[in-house]
C-alpha cells in the first residue's frame, strides 16, 4: 500500500490512473476537447469509485479465530479456525494470520488465504493446520485482512481478529514403574520400613549382585535376559518424592526442540505425570526451589503441565538453594554439573537421592569435553543412584535405567 497521505489507499495503479486522467482533464480543458474531458473525468474517477469500494468492505467484514485445542503437547495436531461474516465482496479480500515459527505452521510463511465472496449468508470459513514444534506460551494472531476492488486500483489494511494464546505442552512419554528406595531390598531394615504401606505389590527386576538372597532370583527374566536377575518389591513412597529440575542455561546445550533443557524439561512432566496417576505425592521444585507443583489434582496436574510449558532458562550458575523437603526420596535432573554444584546438592539434600545426569556434550558435540562421568562417580561416592541421559535417548529409557536400581559406590552394598 502506499505511503500516507489524502489518497493513502490507492495502489501504485490506482495513483497512476488518477495523476493520469487529472492530466487528461487538464489538456482537455486547454485544448477545448469534451470528449477528452469526458475521458479525463472517467479516468480520474475510477480510483476513487474504487477507495469507496474498498473501504466499504473494510467496514462491513468481521472475523473470528478458534483454536482447537487451545492446549495441547508438542508435536500435535492443532485446527486453527477462521470465521468471516459481513456484506457481499465487491472486491477480493486477502487474509494473513500471523503465527510463530515455533507454533508450526506448515508454510514458511504465515498463513494466507484470499476470498472472492461470502456464502449467501454473508459468511465464510477458512481453516488451516498448525503441529507446534517448540512447547512455550505462543500468540496466533492477529489475523489481518487487505481489502482491494475489482480493478485493484485501492487498497487497505484492517485488522479482523486479535492474537490468542496457544499453551504448547512439554511431551509426556509413559513411564513404568518407580526407583526404589535408597537401600530398599539391599538389607537396609530402615528403608525397607520407611516404604512399608498399604498398597498393591508391584515387581522390579535388576541384575543380580553379591550378597542378594537366592529366593529374590526371578527365574523367568534370567533365562530372558542370560544371566541371573532379583526380584525388588515396589511399595508406595509414603513421604513422596521431590523433583529438583536443572533449568540453568549455563548447564545446558543444544538449540530448541532438540536441546538437553527440552529433554530435562519432558522428563520432569513425563515423572510427575505418571506418580500423579499412580497417586504418589511428588513435589516439583526449580534450582532455586521454586515450587511449581499445584493441589494434587486432575485440575492440579493440567496447572502444572501450564508452568512448565512457560518455564524459561535460568540466568543461576550454581545449585545452591534452600534444603530440599526432608523425609521424601528425591530425583534431581540436571544438565552439566561442576563439582561445586555436587557440593552444593548433597549440602542440600545430605541423605543421597537419584539424580538424572544430562551427556549435554551429545546434544552439542561442539560444546567441549565431557564431563558427565566425572560428575556421576562424585555423585555416586555421595550416595546417588544415578543414570546418564543422551541424546539419543528417551525420557522413559532414562527412568528404566533408574527403576533398575544401580546402587551407588559403597552404599547399600553388602
Amino acid at each position: 500500500m502506499a505511503p500516507g497521505g489524502r489518497f493513502s489507499g490507492l495502489t501504485t495503479r490506482g495513483r497512476c490512473l488518477l495523476a493520469g486522467g487529472g492530466a487528461t482533464c487538464v489538456c482537455a480543458i486547454v485544448l477545448d476537447e469534451r470528449d477528452l474531458l469526458r475521458a479525463g473525468v472517467f479516468v480520474a474517477l475510477l480510483p476513487l469509485l474504487a477507495l469507496l469500494l474498498a473501504a466499504r468492505t473494510r467496514r462491513t467484514v468481521r472475523a473470528e479465530r478458534t483454536l482447537d485445542p487451545p492446549r495441547a503437547p508438542v508435536g500435535s495436531g492443532i485446527d486453527v479456525e477462521l470465521q468471516l461474516e459481513g456484506g457481499p465482496l465487491l472486491g477480493a479480500l486477502r487474509l494473513s494470520d500471523a503465527a510463530p515459527d515455533a507454533a508450526g505452521p506448515q508454510a514458511d510463511a504465515p498463513p494466507r488465504f484470499t476470498v472472492h465472496r461470502l456464502s449467501s449468508r454473508g459468511t465464510a470459513t477458512l481453516s488451516y493446520p498448525l503441529r507446534p514444534v517448540l512447547r512455550g506460551v505462543h500468540r496466533v494472531g492477529p489475523l489481518t485482512g487487505t481489502a482491494t476492488d475489482p480493478l485493484g486500483l485501492a487498497e487497505f489494511d484492517h485488522e479482523l481478529a486479535g492474537s490468542q494464546r496457544l499453551v504448547v505442552l512439554p511431551r509426556v512419554v509413559p513411564l513404568r514403574g518407580v526407583p526404589p528406595a535408597l537401600g530398599a531390598g539391599e538389607g537396609t531394615a530402615g528403608a525397607a520400613l520407611s516404604h512399608q504401606g498399604p498398597g498393591s505389590t508391584d515387581v522390579l527386576i535388576r541384575p543380580y549382585r553379591q550378597g542378594d538372597e537366592l529366593r529374590r532370583v526371578h527365574w523367568r527374566s534370567s533365562a530372558r535376559h542370560g544371566e541371573l536377575m532379583v526380584r525388588l518389591e515396589e511399595r508406595p513412597w509414603r513421604g513422596g518424592m521431590t523433583l529438583l529440575l536443572d533449568r540453568r542455561d549455563c548447564a545446558h546445550r543444544g538449540r530448541g526442540a532438540d536441546s538437553s533443557l527440552e529433554f530435562a524439561v519432558s522428563l520432569a512432566a513425563s515423572v510427575c505425570v505418571h506418580l500423579f496417576t499412580r497417586g504418589e505425592p511428588v513435589t516439583l521444585v526449580t534450582e532455586d526451589g521454586v515450587e511449581l507443583t499445584p493441589p494434587g489434582s486432575a485440575s492440579g496436574r493440567e496447572q502444572l503441565l501450564d508452568a512448565l510449558a512457560g518455564l524459561r532458562p535460568s540466568a543461576r550458575t550454581d545449585l545452591a538453594g534452600p534444603e530440599l523437603t526432608a523425609g521424601t526420596e528425591v530425583l534431581a535432573v540436571l544438565g552439566a554439573i561442576t563439582p561445586g554444584d555436587v557440593e552444593a546438592l548433597t549440602s542440600r539434600h545430605p541423605a543421597g537421592g537419584h539424580a538424572v545426569l544430562c551427556d549435554t556434550a551429545t546434544w552439542d558435540p561442539a560444546g567441549g569435553r565431557s564431563t558427565v562421568a566425572e560428575g556421576a562417580a562424585a555423585l555416586r561416592r555421595a550416595g546417588w543412584h544415578v543414570a546418564v541421559a543422551a541424546a539419543r535417548l528417551t525420557p522413559s529409557q532414562v527412568w528404566d535405567q533408574l527403576v533398575a536400581g544401580a546402587a551407588p559406590a559403597g552404599v547399600g552394598r553388602r
